[in-house]
């Protein structure tokens, strides 16, 4: 394996990065939509090296937040029980299709689309659907009733992580937020990162294994995004955050809208 440096590549993710750390918005939403539509990479490679790409960025956010106490522990494990054997079952399915095959990779492309759809529309409505969960959801549902709930979600979260790399950040929030409605946002973060890692890793791992990871590619990707997630985050709160997350949602929605009907 001979690593070239490639700046445009390394540019995208200093971009991607300054903006995950400006909105926390997953960087799967916005790094892979670039790798398959502006450098043409395939889906699945695309998918693949994000997916390890994401599990080394977050490792270090999952420090971070785990110093300052801001994981429920409780609640990204009941995550994990649910996403990581369903990405382990999502990653077979893909073994049988077959990487190479062009039908496998309309596939990602459409479940890429549609997860790109319920991202934006979890940035746009998640103030809304936290007003309702606050209000209705925490008087209602019992705790063994949201311990179950919380597994589904982590499967159907699995599942997307392991065929779009897309779902562990926005979506994954916006559920914990709906589940959890009295959950510190600070907590609620926090855990959404820690189980971020281990399912990233675990179907990075698997696309690995299947092929579908480009070593080069994920480094150029790191030059660039890890001192731009610093970047972002340190000007975090001097940037109107409500005002660029509509933006990335109104861009989401319309790649996302490209991919399927493409």
């Amino acid at each position: 394996m001979e690593f070239t440096f490639t700046p445009a590549l390394s540019f995208s993710g200093l971009i991607v990065g300054i903006l995950v750390g400006l909105t926390g918005v997953g960087g799967g939403s916005l790094m892979t939509p670039i790798l398959v539509l502006l450098f043409g990479f395939k889906p699945a490679t695309a998918v693949g090296t994000d997916l390890l790409y994401a599990a080394i960025t977050k490792s270090g956010g999952t420090w971070m937040h785990h110093r300052h106490d801001n994981i429920d522990w409780r609640i990204t494990g009941r995550l994990a029980l649910g996403s990581v054997p369903a990405a382990a079952l999502a990653l077979t399915v893909l073994y049988y299709l077959g990487m190479e095959n062009h039908s496998t990779n309309r596939i990602i492309l459409n479940v890429l689309g549609v997860a790109l759809l319920l991202t934006a529309s979890s940035l746009i409505f998640r103030q809304r659907l936290l007003a309702f969960a606050r209000a209705h959801i925490g008087q209602t549902m019992s705790s063994r009733h949201t311990a179950g709930m919380t597994v589904v979600v982590g499967a159907i979260i699995g599942a997307l992580v392991a065929l779009t790399s897309v779902g562990a950040g926005a979506l994954g929030v916006t559920a914990l937020l709906f589940l959890y409605p009295q959950l510190e946002m600070r907590r609620v973060v926090g855990s959404d990162i820690a189980h971020a890692v281990p399912l990233t890793l675990v179907a990075g791992m698997g696309h690995w294994w299947l092929g579908s990871v480009d070593i080069p590619l994920l480094l150029n990707l790191l030059l660039g995004s890890l001192p731009g997630i610093i970047v972002g985050s340190h000007f975090a709160a001097r940037v109107p955050e409500r005002r660029l997350r509509s933006l990335l949602a109104v861009m989401l929605m319309l790649v996302g809208g490209k991919l399927i009907f493409a």
